[in-house]
C-alpha cells in the first residue's frame, strides 16, 4: 500500500499542466488552460485544466480528475502505476507500507527484468539493420523503416546463443525468468542442460505495457516454420491474457477514430498502421479475455472485432462476444467485422485503402445482431425444442449484460425468434424488465437522471468547501445527515481538514485522499463543478456561512415539526420535551 502522506507530497511536487501537456497541447485561457478533449471527439475545446485546483474537467464528456486520474484515464494505467509514473518523472521513490521482504524482492526482480527486456529489444533492433534478408522480408510486406522504428521491430538471429553478444552474463537466471532463453533438461551424467535463445531467426515485435516498458516479445518466422508466431512465456512481467499488442502506439488514433479495432496478428496491427489505420491492437495468441475488454473500454466506448470469416475467425469472434458481455453498458458498443474470404486486414487495407477500411469498421455488425444470428444458426427455431434450446443458450449470455437500456433492447430483439413476449423471455432468463407506464396506452420510459445533480444547498456547500477548504473549520457537527450523501461528504471533508489528514490547501489532494471512500465521487464532482467558477473570493465565506445557517435552520424546523407531530399522538417524554425546548430556543436565536 502506498502511504497517503506520499501521495499528498507527490501532488504538491507535480504540476498537472506539465503532466497533461506531455500528451495534449494546451492553450492559456484566462487563469486556466484549454484543449480539445483527448477522451472524446470535438471540434472546439471544452477540456479545461486548472493550475490553481490542480484538476482537469471536460465540459463536453464530463471526464475529470487529478494528475493521477489523468494518467489512469489517458494511458490506461492502474492507480499504483500512475503514481509510480508521476513519482519517476518527479525524481521521487514510492515508499510502501506493509512491504514485506518478499514483496520488495519481487519489485526489485521486476525492475531487473524490465532492464533486461529493454536491452534485448535494443539488441534485436540492431540485428535487423545487419540482416538484409529480414529487411527484405519487411519491405516485401510493404513496411517502411519509419513504421518499423515506431513499433521497435527487430530481428533475432538464427544462432542458438546470439544473446551472448547482448549480455555479459548469458548464464544469469534472470534471462530465463523473463523468457529470453530456455534451459534444456540435463542429459545423463550432466549437472545442467544446455541453454539456448528462445527466439531464433524471427522478426521480433516488442510488447509494451502502459508505461512503454518492454515486457515480452512476439516472434514471427520469415519463411516456413512452426509455430508461425512464438510469444514470450508467462513471466513476472508478462501475462498474455492481460496485454494487447500495439495499444501503446494506438492510443492517439483510437481517440481520433472513436473506436479500437481488435485484429488477430502483430503483422495486421503494423500493416494497418503503415497504411493509415492506427487504431488496431491484437491479442497475443490467445482468445480475447475480460481483462482485454476492460482495458480497451478504458480507451474508448466502441470496440470493433475484425476477424476472418472462416470457422476459426467465427470462433474467435464468439469468444470476444462472451468476454465483452459483462463489460457492456449503456453508451458502450461492440461490433464485428468479417472480411471477405480472400482477405485479411493487411491485404484488404492495401487494396481498398484506409478510408474504406474505416467505413467498414464503423458499419460493422452490432453485437446484438451477431448474437441473434449465431443463436439462430445453432438452434432450429422451427421446432418447440429448438426454440427452448435458443432460450437456454441465450440465458447465460443475456444475464451477463448489466441492467440497463441495452439489456432491455437485447431482450426485445431476441424474443420474436422464439414467439415469446419480452416479459416472458426475461422471466425465462430469471430477469425482470423495467416497469413502464402504460396508462392510456402510452409507453413512456422513466425520466432520465439529470447529468448534473440538482444544485441543492448541501451540494453548494460542498462546492464552496472545495473552492476554499479552509472553511471546513466552520462546519462543526452536522446532524441527521444519514439520507443526504452531499451532507455526508461535507462532514467527512470537514473532519479530514480539521484533523489535518490531507493537504487542505490542495483541492486535488483532497480528491485523491477520498478516492476509495463512499464520498469520493461527490467530492470529485464538486471540484469539477468549480473548475471554471469565477466566484467572488471575498464573498465566498459569507455565502458559505449563509448556506450553512440555512441548512441548520432547515434541520431545526424539521426536528421541531417531528416532535410536534409526536406530541399530538401521545405526551412527550421528559427528554423529548427538553429537546423540543432547546430546538425552539435555537430557532429563536437563528
Amino acid at each position: 500500500m502506498i502511504p497517503q502522506s506520499f501521495i499528498q507530497e507527490l501532488l504538491n511536487r507535480v504540476d498537472i499542466v506539465d503532466v497533461v501537456e506531455r500528451y495534449v497541447p494546451l492553450k492559456k485561457a484566462g487563469a486556466n488552460y484549454q484543449a480539445c478533449c483527448p477522451f472524446h471527439n470535438e471540434k472546439s475545446p471544452s477540456f479545461t485544466v486548472s493550475p490553481a485546483k490542480q484538476f482537469y474537467h471536460c465540459f463536453g464528456c464530463g471526464a475529470h480528475g487529478s494528475a493521477i486520474g489523468f494518467l489512469m484515464e489517458y494511458s490506461g494505467l492502474s492507480y499504483p502505476d500512475a503514481i509510480e509514473e508521476l513519482a519517476r518523472n518527479a525524481g521521487m521513490t514510492v515508499p510502501r507500507e506493509d512491504f514485506t521482504p518478499e514483496m520488495a524482492q519481487k519489485r526489485k526482480q521486476a525492475a531487473s527484468l524490465t532492464d533486461l527486456m529493454a536491452r534485448a529489444a535494443q539488441f534485436y533492433k540492431q540485428q535487423l539493420k545487419k540482416n538484409p534478408r529480414a529487411i527484405d522480408y519487411l519491405k516485401g510486406r510493404g513496411l517502411t523503416g519509419e513504421i518499423a522504428a515506431r513499433f521497435g521491430i527487430g530481428y533475432a538471429p538464427g544462432d542458438w546463443q546470439s544473446l551472448r553478444d547482448a549480455f555479459d552474463d548469458y548464464d544469469a537466471p534472470t534471462l530465463a525468468e523473463c523468457g529470453l532463453v530456455i534451459d534444456a533438461e540435463a542429459s545423463e551424467g550432466q549437472t545442467k542442460g544446455r541453454r539456448y535463445d528462445r527466439f531464433r531467426d524471427r522478426i521480433m515485435f516488442p510488447i509494451l505495457d502502459g508505461r512503454n516498458n518492454v515486457i515480452g516479445f512476439g516472434g514471427r518466422v520469415l519463411d516456413r516454420g512452426e509455430p508461425k508466431y512464438l510469444n514470450s512465456p508467462e513471466t513476472p512481467l508478462f501475462s498474455k491474457g492481460r496485454e494487447l499488442y500495439g495499444l501503446s502506439q494506438a492510443r492517439t488514433a483510437i481517440r481520433d477514430d472513436g473506436f479500437v479495432l481488435v485484429v488477430e496478428g502483430y503483422m495486421d496491427v503494423v500493416a494497418l498502421a503503415q497504411f493509415g489505420v492506427g487504431s488496431a491492437v491484437a491479442t497475443l495468441g490467445t482468445a480475447t479475455t475480460p481483462d482485454h475488454i476492460h482495458k480497451l473500454f478504458r480507451q474508448t466506448d466502441r470496440i470493433v472485432f475484425c476477424f476472418d470469416g472462416d470457422r476459426a475467425g467465427r470462433k474467435a469472434a464468439w469468444r470476444g462476444l462472451e468476454s465483452a458481455l459483462p463489460e457492456l453498458g449503456d453508451g458502450r458498443a461492440v461490433s464485428f467485422l468479417f472480411l471477405p474470404p480472400e482477405h485479411d486486414p493487411d491485404s484488404f487495407v492495401r487494396e481498398q485503402g484506409a478510408e474504406r477500411f474505416r467505413q467498414l469498421a464503423l458499419s460493422a455488425q452490432p453485437l446484438s445482431e451477431y448474437l441473434l444470428h449465431e443463436l439462430q444458426t445453432r438452434c432450429d427455431i422451427r421446432s418447440a425444442e429448438g426454440r427452448a434450446q435458443f432460450v437456454s443458450e441465450a440465458k447465460p449470455l443475456v444475464t451477463q449484460v448489466p441492467a440497463g437500456a441495452l439489456r432491455t433492447q437485447l431482450l426485445h430483439l431476441l424474443t420474436p425468434a422464439v414467439g415469446l413476449s419480452a416479459e416472458e423471455f426475461a422471466e425465462a432468463c430469471g430477469l425482470r424488465l423495467p416497469r413502464r407506464n402504460t396508462r392510456f396506452g402510452h409507453k413512456t420510459p422513466p425520466p432520465a437522471a439529470p447529468r448534473v445533480p440538482p444544485s441543492t444547498p448541501a451540494r453548494k456547500l460542498l462546492c464552496m468547501l472545495m473552492q476554499r477548504p479552509s472553511l471546513g473549520g466552520k462546519v462543526g457537527h452536522l446532524e441527521n445527515i444519514e439520507h443526504d450523501p452531499w451532507l455526508q461528504a461535507v462532514q467527512a471533508l470537514a473532519d479530514c481538514i480539521e484533523h489535518g489528514d490531507a493537504d487542505s490547501e490542495h483541492p486535488a489532494a483532497l480528491v485523491e485522499y477520498f478516492r476509495e471512500s463512499p464520498h469520493g465521487a461527490a467530492i470529485e464532482a464538486a471540484l469539477a463543478a468549480t473548475i471554471d467558477d469565477p466566484a467572488d473570493e471575498g464573498a465566498l465565506p459569507h455565502m458559505f456561512d449563509d448556506t450553512l445557517q440555512h441548512l441548520r435552520r432547515t434541520e431545526i424546523s424539521r426536528a421541531i415539526n417531528h416532535l410536534t407531530a409526536l406530541s399530538r399522538q401521545a405526551p412527550l417524554s421528559a427528554e423529548q420535551q427538553s429537546e423540543l425546548g432547546r430546538l425552539l430556543r435555537e430557532k429563536a436565536r437563528n
